[in-house]
């Protein structure tokens, strides 16, 4: 995907003013310059543009608010000249993974004053036997080179972007507690509901027993009423006192 499309994409429909957080990683940009990304993106406070196949970054337009611009795994050998200018505030630059391969080249990044992190990971100019101390002493307001400071001391959390991970995983792992607890909610729910229907039941099994035995007992009374009624095999039946009047006025 090239990168006007890209930029578009991102937008989600928001006006480039509204954007602070762009990153276009992986897409790929025409004649290794950037391309789609204006002046009109006024609140921008981070930008990467890792591995987009970027050679020159002479079109950055002007964005006094950025902070920090990710340009690593591309093919940028100098023209730092142009970030001194346009990116006043910066303070984070990651260009690991290029082509820079003296020191002069990094010169004008000494016109940045804000630069506190500058990265160079895996470009030749960290080969050379002075290289910490000559970027050091070429930048004075570095406080992190690759991640350390001057003393070899790892760069620590206090510039936020650590507690801002943690924030998120916080917020990760509450809601994450919060599904759990609502899983388990469900199943009581559903677990009342199965003892209830057992419940409901054993109540109607006993209701169903009860209709069953007195429709036994009936059935038992109507068959001895019958038994009753009906003469006993092996007797006689006896004359009832009009039939035998009846049969003397004959």
């Amino acid at each position: 995907m090239d990168m006007k499309k890209r930029v578009s994409l991102e937008l989600r429909h928001r006006s480039p003013a509204e954007v602070q957080e762009l990153v276009l990683d992986n897409c790929r940009s025409s004649e290794g310059k950037i391309e789609g990304i204006t002046e009109e993106f006024s609140n921008l406070e981070l930008l990467s543009l890792i591995n987009v196949g970027l050679t020159s970054v002479a079109d950055i337009p002007k964005l006094d608010k950025l902070k920090k611009l990710e340009l690593s795994d591309n093919r940028i050998s100098g023209g730092l000249e142009v970030l001194a200018e346009r990116l006043v505030n910066l303070t984070h630059l990651n260009l690991s993974g290029n082509k820079f391969k003296d020191i002069s080249t990094l010169e004008p990044l000494k016109k940045l004053p804000q630069l506190k992190s500058l990265d160079l990971f895996n470009c030749e100019v960290t080969n050379l036997g002075d290289y910490r101390d000559s970027i050091f002493t070429l930048l004075p307001q570095l406080t992190y080179l690759d991640g350390y400071d001057a003393d070899d001391c790892e760069a620590s959390d206090s510039d936020g972007e650590a507690d801002a991970v943690d924030d998120e995983e916080g917020e990760s792992e509450e809601f994450w507690e919060e599904e759990e607890d609502d899983d388990e909610d469900v199943v009581a729910e559903e677990d009342d509901d199965d003892s209830g229907d057992d419940e409901e039941g054993g109540v109607n099994g006993e209701v169903d027993s009860e209709e069953d035995d007195e429709d036994d007992d009936e059935e038992d009374d109507e068959e001895d009423d019958d038994e009753d009624s009906s003469p006993v095999k092996g007797q006689k039946r006896k004359r009832d006192p009009e039939d035998e009047d009846d049969e003397d006025d004959e």
